[in-house]
């Protein structure tokens, strides 16, 4: 009896997919990447896809494309946390790499929260479990950032060793598009969904330490807030209404 190709298919994706080459959350070529990989037609690559999904190793999300099926973290927003905190607490292996640091002028959207005309930046790229996960830019106040170094940073976040008392932080989160320098970071098509957590943190006295920008594809985070009901009303608070202009 003749195979059956799509089932050929499936079987070679799934092997890749266990063996590692497909990494949990990673995005898979394109239908037309993989008929021309598998010299197949894309509604044949398609039934190998929908069955793999079936059997829920693959998943198709708006943006993406497919993707290998992973479970996102999710990220508790009741309390002041570094990021590898979030992922060890999640039983994942969390690594991060700095993509460039540097003194710079102080970016207009910062100026707003630290006023001085320097401040130190920092882009880094945070891996989970090997894979692109968030990418993070910090904007620190000239006088902190001065004792830092690069390997500093490297190791260890920002809130670590601050030597200053935190107080708290605000943190607002929004959604945006992948451009192609996010997309090529976070292994990710351009143009696919992004979620946006921006912080601005104090220290005891109220005065703003850091200024930094969260930055995950959106399929592998969820964000999670308790919401206690406040004299039986079960509203969202801090809602914001963005002005499209």
């Amino acid at each position: 009896m003749r195979p059956i190709r799509y089932r050929i298919i499936a079987e070679d994706l799934r092997e890749r997919i266990t063996s590692g080459e497909f990494r949990l959350g990673a995005v898979l070529p394109s239908e037309a990447d993989l008929s021309a990989t598998y010299e197949a037609s894309r509604v044949t690559v398609r039934r190998a896809l929908e069955a793999l999904r079936s059997d829920g190793l693959v998943e198709s999300r708006q943006g993406f494309g497919w993707l290998v099926s992973a479970e996102p973290l999710r990220q508790d927003l009741t309390r002041l946390a570094t990021l590898d905190g979030q992922l060890g607490a999640a039983g994942v292996r969390s690594e991060r790499r700095i993509v460039s640091f540097g003194f710079r002028r102080t970016p207009p959207r910062v100026r707003e929260f630290l006023s001085g005309r320097t401040v130190l930046e920092v882009v880094r790229l945070h891996l989970a479990d090997d894979r692109p996960f968030a990418r993070v830019t910090v904007w620190c106040r000239e006088d902190l950032g001065a004792a830092l170094s690069r390997d500093d940073v490297e190791r260890s976040a920002f809130l670590e060793q601050l030597p200053v008392r935190l107080g708290g932080a605000t943190q607002t989160i929004g959604a945006d598009a992948a451009s192609s320098a996010d997309a090529e970071v976070l292994d990710v098509p351009e143009g696919a969904p992004l979620l946006v957590a921006e912080r601005v943190t104090r220290d005891r006295s109220d005065q703003v330490v850091l200024v930094s920008e969260h930055v995950f594809p959106a399929h592998l985070t969820r964000f999670v807030v308790e919401l206690p009901a406040d004299d039986g009303l079960l509203e969202p608070a801090g809602l914001r209404i963005v002005d499209p202009a």
